[in-house]
Formats: structure tokens, sequence, C-alpha cells
């Protein structure tokens, strides 16, 4: 079970990956209302074991200190991204947004690596472009796309280790070639539709 939450700022999205045979669950680039995913979390009697980034920016990681420091969670990321996530400018924007220093990750992700969610598996897709490290994470025709792949739109390559080139090469080889009715759960809200269809966002994305 995916559970999509609009975050109040940055119009972010994050997930819950919920295994509703364990009651086990995951929660994918927390960032602001923290209290709130944990409230969830809670209320469900789910047990949160895994916290994972799509990539090392602060609007999807600046809620990781809140949620592990209250669960016994292990933090997880692309190893393109590990030692981002700890920059100088990644740890100030961490603060501005209101968040704390990230905890190390446990693990650092490689392409192919499957994490398990009680009997949910989660595929790591490496899709660099936005950031090295950026990654994809898909599970029984659903894939998450962080800041690589938007509803209509694609995520900026103007950031530090972003690349147009790099980006468009990811979506259109590691996502486009996934099957045409996997629906895509995006890491931002542009006033679109929350989700997205391959198949639809190959026959309407402008900007691909």
């Amino acid at each position: 079970m995916i559970i999509q939450k609009k975050l109040s700022k940055m119009a972010v999205f994050c997930y819950l990956v919920v295994d509703t045979q364990t009651k086990t669950c995951a929660v994918i680039d927390p960032a602001f209302d923290t209290n709130e995913l944990l409230k969830e979390i809670n209320e469900n009697e789910w047990t949160l074991t895994h916290v994972i980034n799509t990539h090392s920016h602060a609007d999807h990681s600046s809620g990781n200190a809140a949620i592990i420091s209250k669960t016994q969670a292990q933090l997880l990321i692309h190893k393109d991204d590990a030692k981002q996530l700890h920059s100088i400018m990644n740890r100030i924007f961490t603060v501005v947004l209101g968040g704390k220093k990230s905890p190390k990750p446990d693990q650092e992700l490689s392409d192919g690596d499957v994490i398990n969610i009680g009997e949910t598996s989660l595929t790591v897709i490496h899709t660099p472009g936005h950031s090295p490290g950026s990654i994809c994470l898909y599970t029984n025709g659903h894939v998450m796309t962080g800041d690589t792949l938007f509803v209509g739109n694609i995520g900026r390559t103007d950031l530090r280790g972003g690349s147009y080139q790099t980006l468009l090469k990811s979506i259109h080889n590691r996502l486009y070639d996934l099957p045409p009715d996997t629906i895509i759960w995006p890491g931002h809200d542009y006033g679109m539709t929350p989700s997205s269809t391959i198949q639809n966002e190959i026959e309407n994305n402008p900007m691909t």
C-alpha cells in the first residue's frame, strides 16, 4: 500500500509504503510535517523500518533526524548522494527548512538493490540527472520518481551535480522502459494531478 502525503512546504510529496501483512512500513523523502507522519504510523500500529531518500536535497531529507530519533528505522540513500547529504550547503538549507542535521546513512544503495519492507519489495532504479545519486523506487506496478520525473515536467538540473542530458537519458532509458501502465508517484506537486502513468508521460510530457 502506497500513501501519498503532500507536505506543508514546497509542494513536496512524501510517501508511506506499508506492508499490510506484517504492518511494517517505510517513509520515503520526509522533509516536513514529521509529527503528522509519526502520528499516522503510531495510530495504525505500523512499525517503521526504513527511511529512504530519493536524493540528498534538503527538501526531501530535512526530516530524517526527527523521524529516526523516534524510531529504530534505518536510513538509506544512493552511494553517489551519501556525502552530499552532509555537505555544508545541504546542512544550512536543512536548518532553514526547520530540520536538523541528518544521521549518517545505514546503507548506501546501488542500482538494482532490493529493499524489503516486510513482504513488500522496492527495487532501486538509479536515475542520475537531478543529482548524481537520484533514484526511483519500483514496486508492483508503481514507481516513486523523486525529482527525476514529475507529472508533465522533469526535475531541475541547474543545481550542483545536475545534468539535463543525463536526466533525459535516465528518464528515457530507465523509466520509459517500464510497463506503460506503471503508475508514477512524483516528488513534487505542480498543480496537475497527484499521479500519472508511464504511458501518459511518454505521450504528453512536453519536457521529455
